[in-house]
């Protein structure tokens, strides 16, 4: 589960909506929401922040600390980015499609050549395509003669992926703002939920500004 999954089911438990609900808007399963809020405080004491700090502290603790000796290539190094992906909340077949891509010599793959590669169905290999595309990371090409799609990762997807992950923080700053009105800005919840907003908007509105200072030194 991604940090920005994390925020948008703050944004719904304030918005007072169901398990259920925010579950269907996420494309999760219930019991995953009643789970992730169950084990970070609670309905009433669910902070996004803390909830995926405390993911990544638990899978630290249950992974075993890599060896202290030189990583031989396409072996242990590979193995630890891949886990690093997948504790930073990318699902695992995602981030072995990521990382492929990555890894390509022009940064470009077909669907096929994915599943051959990885040895993974044509489903899930889409399903993943489809999570990267989504969230800025990978941009897909037609080839009209063969009529294919063509995956792309190039330096300037990295800016793509910034502005798409602060856009949807954005999104759920408008969401707590609405819930804090709901609540009534003069009520400790009111106010609570206002300078959660506030704080995430002028990151959000700062990391856009930074991306677009130094993108240049993806050109």
């Amino acid at each position: 589960m991604t940090q920005q999954d994390r925020q948008r089911i703050a944004a719904g438990l304030a918005g007072g909506l169901s398990y259920a609900e925010i579950a269907r808007r996420l494309d999760r399963p219930t019991t995953t929401i009643t789970r992730e809020v169950a084990r970070n405080g609670g309905p009433a004491g669910y902070r996004p922040q803390q909830a995926h700090q405390a993911t990544i502290q638990r899978a630290r603790r249950g992974t075993p600390a890599p060896p202290r000796t030189a990583t031989p290539p396409g072996g242990t190094m590979e193995e630890e980015i891949l886990e690093m992906a997948v504790r930073a909340g990318m699902p695992r077949m995602t981030a072995r499609v990521h990382h492929d891509l990555m890894l390509s010599e022009d940064g470009r793959r077909t669907a096929a050549e994915l599943t051959r590669r990885l040895k993974v169905s044509p489903a899930s290999v889409s399903v993943a395509v489809n999570y990267l595309v989504q969230q800025g990371f990978v941009r897909r090409e037609r080839d009209p003669q063969r009529r294919r799609d063509i995956y792309v990762v190039d330096d300037d997807v990295w800016y793509h992926a910034i502005v798409i992950s602060e856009r949807q923080t954005l999104a759920t700053v408008r969401a707590t703002m609405t819930a804090a009105e709901t609540y009534g800005l003069d009520s400790p919840v009111g106010q609570r939920l206002a300078k959660t907003a506030a704080f995430l908007e002028r990151v959000s509105l700062d990391i856009l500004e930074s991306a677009d200072r130094w993108r240049t030194l993806l050109a």
